[in-house]
């Protein structure tokens, strides 16, 4: 029976009680305890057997050694699982933050072609002469920027349309 214990002695206590159930019947309990505070409760549980001293020395020892290989199994996966979850994660963000420096710099980038390719100052068309009332040309006065609030008050209506002017 100590035998098959021992590969799980090695990273852990082991409780063993023995107690009588009947005339006939012992039970004995293994128990693993935790071997860290955050490890997986699956690794801690007991292992219980009911039945006569001869039948348990017949048969404990071979249920024994199939426990704790499958509890040493049960470890080895949840260390691996967690590994390769610790892994992706790592990778996942690595990726997020890459990604979000590549959307930075794309945006850099984007701003300064925009400013080298955005003229200084607007470009103003030249003045075009429109009718008057009388039949002679007026040259149409387009506002600019800091129009007076006239001007602005002409165009915004009409969107940049002539007014005719009559002179009393």
């Amino acid at each position: 029976m100590f035998v098959e214990l021992m590969p799980m002695l090695a990273g852990r206590t082991v409780m063993i009680t023995v107690a009588r159930e009947d005339d006939k019947a012992v039970r004995v309990c293994i128990i693993p305890k935790k071997a860290k505070d955050d490890e997986n409760p699956a690794l801690t549980t007991p292992l219980s057997y009911t039945g006569t001293p001869e039948e348990l020395d017949a048969e404990l020892g071979k249920h024994l050694a199939s426990y704790v290989e499958c509890h040493t199994q049960l470890g080895s996966t949840l260390a691996q699982a967690k590994a390769e979850i610790d892994a992706a994660a790592k990778a996942a963000q690595d990726e997020a933050r890459k990604k979000a420096a590549d959307r930075g710099k794309r945006a850099a980038e984007k701003q300064t072609i925009n400013a080298d390719s955005a003229p200084a100052a607007p470009a103003t068309p030249p003045p075009a002469a429109t009718m008057t009332l009388f039949g002679g040309s007026q040259p149409t006065i387009t506002p600019t920027s800091a129009a007076s609030p006239t001007a602005t008050a002409a165009t915004a209506g009409g969107g940049g349309e002539s007014t005719c002017r009559l002179a009393l």
